[in-house]
């Protein structure tokens, strides 16, 4: 942030050091204090800032400094490390493997000291992919964005994008298109200068900029709206006007944390499709950070799993609900009955499981020998009710204890060898009310379809 009224540094101001100041979203996107003292975001007036992306977190305020133009100009209020100058040198070698878009080689972040938010976080993203980091609040998934992005910087490890080291890069200069959760649109600025905003401090001329906003406006389906004010716009709308802006400017990546979240579910679901339909038509990169199971299943061309700071499992959307590698991705990801059991005898890629004295097949995932104990995981969706005789080679006998009309299928919840938790969805098609409560059925279902994990308290691995 610099001075408005002044270019050197006024004499005893409050701001002459690093203060945080607290971000007023209601006044003109700009952080209040900050207005009230003259002090304006960097790329207004000049040609080096990213505007409002800057303004999303909580910052230090910065009066012009006369130590050195290579000295960052925005500091995560969280980070207890302060950046130093940095010697004009190449600093960004480029990596001899440059076939991932982005790579995440080793990051760590911590940021007391002494608990990691992010451990040793590999992963790689492919041009064009469509990646989401999907996870429980907390899980670090937010925090490897920002790092991305240049809002925090890592405690170990390296960032690369197209090969190339963004350490010591600021924001601004990574080139990335990014889309918030609160649409951090100006609200004193139409729709159309909302979107002008990142091509003027990128020098594009008007009628480069007419050009590029009548795309981005065709692109989200907002034509016509260009005159109209944030305030004059429902929330779908608004968002898409986020999106147009990340994308106005042409990058090639684009992070979006949670953009979907304060809508209702209706426009959620309506976007979650419009963001694929553009994604799929530029062909751009997208990081894309959710806690939502189904924007994650709906766009995404992998989904990583994050659960304390490390990733539990990536994949494509079906291999991560048809095939969980560990016990919290086929918690976490669907409805999935958990059953403990012991192993008993291991043949190739099956093994016998021992549960309440009944023994069950199922498919070996995590490595077991006898007298190990497991997991064993069945979506509710793969229990047959009342199968033919001998058709399963996993059959059991159990009491339906509530069934519930969900519209399109029925849910029972089961008693089955003393755990009252089973469930089984039944699709709703004609004959579905053969089975109701209180009834003494036999279920069953395949050995593929049963995967033992490991057993409950084991650490995740780093992948």
């Amino acid at each position: 942030v610099r001075h408005a009224g002044s270019k050197r540094r006024p004499e005893g101001d409050l701001f002459a050091g690093r203060y945080p100041v607290p971000f007023d979203a209601a006044d003109s996107g700009l952080p209040q204090a900050c207005r009230q003292k003259g002090f304006l975001p960097y790329g207004i007036g000049q040609r080096t800032g990213i505007g409002p992306l800057l303004l999303q977190r909580k910052y230090h305020c910065h009066a012009p400094s006369t130590k050195g133009a290579n000295e960052m100009k925005v500091e995560s209020r969280y980070d207890t490390r302060r950046i130093e100058n940095r010697e004009a040198k190449d600093e960004h070698p480029v990596n001899p493997d440059g076939n991932a878009h982005v790579e995440f080689e080793g990051v760590s972040k911590s940021y007391d000291g002494q608990t990691d938010v992010v451990r040793n976080l590999n992963l790689r993203v492919q041009k064009g992919e469509f990646l989401t980091l999907l996870g429980p609040s907390g899980s670090g998934k937010t925090t490897c964005l920002m790092m991305l992005a240049g809002f925090e910087m890592p405690t170990a490890g390296a960032i690369r994008i197209d090969g190339r080291s963004v350490h010591n890069l600021p924001p601004h200069q990574r080139g990335i298109g990014m889309v918030f959760q609160n649409y951090a649109l100006f609200p004193h600025m139409t729709v159309g200068g909302n979107l002008s905003f990142p091509l003027e401090v990128r020098g594009l001329n008007p009628e480069q900029r007419r050009e590029r906003i009548r795309k981005a406006l065709e692109l989200v389906r907002l034509d016509g709206l260009q005159e109209r004010r944030p305030a004059e716009l429902s929330g779908g709308q608004q968002q898409r006007v986020a999106i147009a802006r990340a994308l106005v400017f042409e990058p090639s990546l684009v992070l979006m944390d949670e953009p979907l979240g304060a809508l209702d579910r209706r426009l959620r679901e309506e976007l979650q499709y419009e963001i694929r339909r553009i994604q799929r038509s530029l062909k751009v990169t997208i990081v894309y950070v959710t806690h939502d199971q189904q924007e994650a299943m709906v766009m995404s061309d992998r989904v990583a799993v994050f659960q304390q700071g490390r990733i539990e499992q990536v994949a494509s959307p079906e291999a991560i609900y048809e095939e969980p590698e560990r016990r919290f991705v086929a918690r976490f990801i669907g409805e999935n009955n958990l059953l403990p059991g012991k192993v008993t005898a291991v043949e190739g890629d099956l093994c016998d499981v021992e549960i309440e004295g009944v023994i069950v097949k199922a498919f070996r995932v995590a490595p077991c020998r006898p007298g190990d104990r497991v997991t064993l995981a069945i979506r509710p969706e793969r229990v047959c009710v009342s199968p033919d005789p001998q058709v399963y080679s996993n059959e059991l006998e159990a009491k339906i204890e509530d069934l519930v009309f969900l519209g399109d299928h029925l849910r029972l919840r089961m008693n089955v060898h003393g755990r009252s938790d089973f469930i089984v969805k039944i699709p709703n098609i004609v004959g579905h009310g053969a089975v109701l409560e209180g009834d003494r059925v036999r279920i069953g279902w395949t050995p593929t379809d049963c995967r033992a994990l490991e057993p409950a308290g084991e650490k995740g691995v780093t992948s």
